[in-house]
């Protein structure tokens, strides 16, 4: 398994730059990073429980909190934070970027958004509440 040797934040172009030790290097867009968060409030309870995130253009991440040796938290400025990306998911996310942007954009346009629509911020899902992140996790957001 690759680990990384530099992982930095930047907030003007909203990218996360990481390199490894087998050195591969990437810079990961926030808002990829946010819609393919692998907590249980993006991804669901089980296959087909995923729940589409949109508005997510602008987001930004206010900080990173180190999970052990294996990965790192983001602490998102729409307030999410319970995404843990281990180095294996970041090297898939980085190295997969192309294909994961398209079917992000496939999955936007199947749920009805035009163009870069669904990404625009403050968009919501056609019929979805608008709520805070409740995810059982017992953070108020």
């Amino acid at each position: 398994m690759p680990i990384p040797t530099e992982l930095t934040v930047h907030q003007k172009s909203r990218l996360l730059d990481i390199a490894f030790d087998d050195g591969s290097a990437f810079s990961i867009p926030f808002e990829l990073l946010r819609v393919y968060s692998p907590s249980a409030e993006v991804k669901g309870h089980g296959p087909g429980q995923e729940t589409l995130q949109v508005g997510k253009r602008e987001v930004g991440i206010q900080g990173v909190e180190p999970v052990g040796n294996y990965a790192v938290k983001p602490v998102f400025t729409d307030g999410h934070d319970s995404g843990i990306f281990t180095w294996d998911y970041l090297y898939k996310l980085g190295s997969e970027q192309d294909a994961l942007w398209q079917d992000y954009l496939n999955r936007l346009h199947a749920a009805g958004f035009e163009g870069d629509s669904g990404r625009q911020t403050g968009t919501v899902l056609p019929g979805a509440l608008v709520r805070g992140g409740v995810c059982g996790s017992g953070h108020g957001h």
